[in-house]
């Protein structure tokens, strides 16, 4: 099993998205797609690997890879010591250029 950790930076894009859904949806919406963002992330527990290379991302040279949900990508990558790192929740309706911040 690789554990999952968050990086401040993946806590605080999660945490923007959850708040533009609160002020321009609800409440229960913003938190069903936290929601299935964590949960969808439970797979990383145990298949890591599943997920293709972020071609966005390939010039960092560190094999960042990315997982689906719902309009976002869950950019994470994968140490040595069995531990995935989750580095950005990018709004897959955005220009992928902005991947680059």
């Amino acid at each position: 099993m690789f554990e999952i950790i968050w990086t401040e930076f993946a806590v605080t894009e999660l945490r923007n998205i959850y708040l533009y859904y609160l002020t321009v949806a609800s409440k229960r919406l913003a938190n069903k797609i936290r929601k299935s963002i964590f949960l969808e992330i439970k797979i990383l527990e145990s298949n890591p690997f599943s997920f293709q290379i972020e071609e966005n991302l390939i010039s960092l040279n560190q094999k960042h890879r990315y997982l689906i949900v719902k309009n976002y990508k869950v950019i994470y990558l994968i140490s040595k010591e069995k531990k995935v790192y989750i580095t950005d929740i990018f709004d897959c309706r955005q220009n992928p250029e902005k991947m680059n911040r």
